[in-house]
């Protein structure tokens, strides 16, 4: 039979049973890239300097730890004055009950900037890594 349509399986072209993720790779990788340029760019955008007052902030839901700063830079760890070296001795003391916690920074309007990081620099170096400032709602 001539001339006959047809077509046995061997000559049917084969089925596509693999799908190519380069274009997939290639467009996560650029839009990853993309967030890393931004994000610090985002951060510093976020960062406020006039923080002791604003409009809305968020509670804090586990259990916190009260770190007060008042205008002379004396240090009270919940309601208990605490110099600046006894800081991460009393943190580790208090982490060890409640290794969850999380420290929530009170610092006047008028306390020193350097007051405020030196704090916060001593509470990480004393292992709590997670921390809020608190701010008064105008």
């Amino acid at each position: 039979m001539a001339g006959g349509s047809f077509r046995r399986e061997e000559d049917a072209l084969p089925a596509i049973s693999e799908i190519n993720v380069t274009p997939f790779v290639d467009v996560v990788l650029v839009l990853l890239v993309i967030f890393m340029v931004t994000a610090p760019m985002l951060v510093r955008e976020q960062m406020s300097v006039n923080l002791p007052k604003a409009q809305s902030g968020e509670k804090s839901a586990s259990q916190s730890i009260a770190i007060v700063i008042d205008k002379l830079g004396v240090v009270r760890v919940s309601d208990k004055v605490v110099s600046m070296s006894d800081l991460p001795s009393e943190i580790k003391g208090l982490l060890l009950s409640n290794p969850n916690a999380q420290a929530v920074i009170s610092a006047d309007q008028e306390a020193k900037h350097g007051d405020v990081v030196q704090v916060m620099d001593l509470i990480k170096s004393a292992g709590l890594t997670r921390f809020a400032i608190q701010i008064e709602r105008k």
